[in-house]
């Protein structure tokens, strides 16, 4: 990993390992912060991994090292989401891990919600669906974004058999051992797809819970484009054959399904 970190959090294993990739987030870095320090579940490991910023995000940052809670890690220059997730996971302690991205799109009050399911031994993995609470606050998703999650769902279901309401949602849980084991290659935002379709090849047990979500648009720093899409498709056509090479012990089922843990 081309990385540099500056500061470890203290030794033993927490519940939760929360990953953030970061890429030019000067307006909204520091609320998000400190809303993941607030949030459930107070020895939580938090992986900032600041991929290449250069709006001040960096500066922003480096306020933050030393924190004992808070370990940072830096590219030198721009690789992508699924690049820095990668990256934090590399370094990630907790039981589960979690990927949270650095807006104020998704709400870190949502986490004991998410891993509730993974705790009573319900599920495998957990997806936050933004679609199965009718107000899910701020404002709704833009028709052409619902569309589009619409056709990876529908791609999911064809190619897996398996029934989704939010394949591209940010909100993924993961015991940490699965996630490692699905030897993950991504480099951009096709991180969703590619963890969506080994977990299908998995035979993993996916709950979806509703969350709270507040979209936000291009001109405040959306960075998601149409040609995101076309790869996040691309991308669950090409894990579709994909074979692990080992399962970490999860109450996995022969096949992969989904259901709504309300």
């Amino acid at each position: 990993m081309n990385a540099s970190h500056f500061k470890g959090p203290p030794t033993g294993q927490p519940l939760l390992s929360v990953i953030v990739p970061v890429y030019n987030e000067r307006p909204t870095i520091e609320r998000v912060l400190q809303r993941l320090l607030e949030a459930p579940y107070p020895d939580k490991q938090i992986l900032i991994v600041d991929d290449g910023s250069d709006d001040g995000t960096s500066n922003i940052l480096e306020r933050w090292i030393g924190h004992a809670n808070i370990l940072m890690l830096r590219h030198p220059h721009n690789r992508g989401k699924g690049a820095a997730i990668r990256t934090g996971l590399a370094h990630a302690r907790g039981r589960f891990t979690l990927v949270q991205d650095a807006d104020l799109e998704y709400d870190p009050r949502d986490y004991p919600r998410l891993l509730e399911p993974l705790l009573h031994g319900r599920a495998d993995i957990v997806y936050g669906s933004r679609y199965l609470r009718p107000s899910s606050g701020g404002r709704a998703c833009g028709r052409l974004f619902r569309y589009g999650v619409a056709l990876l769902n529908l791609a999911v279901w064809l190619l897996y058999g398996v029934r989704l309401t939010d394949e591209a949602t940010c909100y993924k849980v993961f015991p940490t051992a699965v996630l490692r084991a699905m030897d993950l290659q991504c480099e951009r935002f096709e991180f969703c797809p590619e963890v969506t379709a080994k977990a299908c090849r998995m035979g993993l047990t996916i709950a979806e819970m509703p969350i709270h979500y507040t979209p936000r648009s291009a001109a405040e720093g959306k960075k998601i484009r149409l040609i995101d899409g076309w790869e996040a498709l691309v991308t669950l056509w090409k894990w579709r054959h994909w074979v692990p090479s080992a399962t970490p012990h999860v109450k996995s089922t022969k096949e992969a399904r989904c259901f709504h843990a309300f």
